[in-house]
């Protein structure tokens, strides 16, 4: 199964969509952190935590095809 990031970076999804994927993996037995779970790196989470989730979409919107 594809990741959040996977499918934004792809344009398969909005950016908004994240607030489903957060929601999925808090509904579930998943053992990956919500980190892992979207596919996000180290300093993309950092962006989310530390700044806001329109610092981290920045980040992606650099990666994006």
């Amino acid at each position: 199964m594809k990741t959040f990031k996977e499918l934004y970076l792809a344009g398969e999804i909005e950016f908004e969509a994240i607030d489903d994927y957060v929601m999925e993996w808090g509904n579930s037995e998943d053992e990956r952190t919500l980190a892992q779970y979207l596919g996000l790196n180290a300093d993309e989470e950092d962006a989310w935590v530390s700044d806001s989730e329109e610092a981290m979409k920045e980040l992606l919107d650099r990666q994006k095809k």
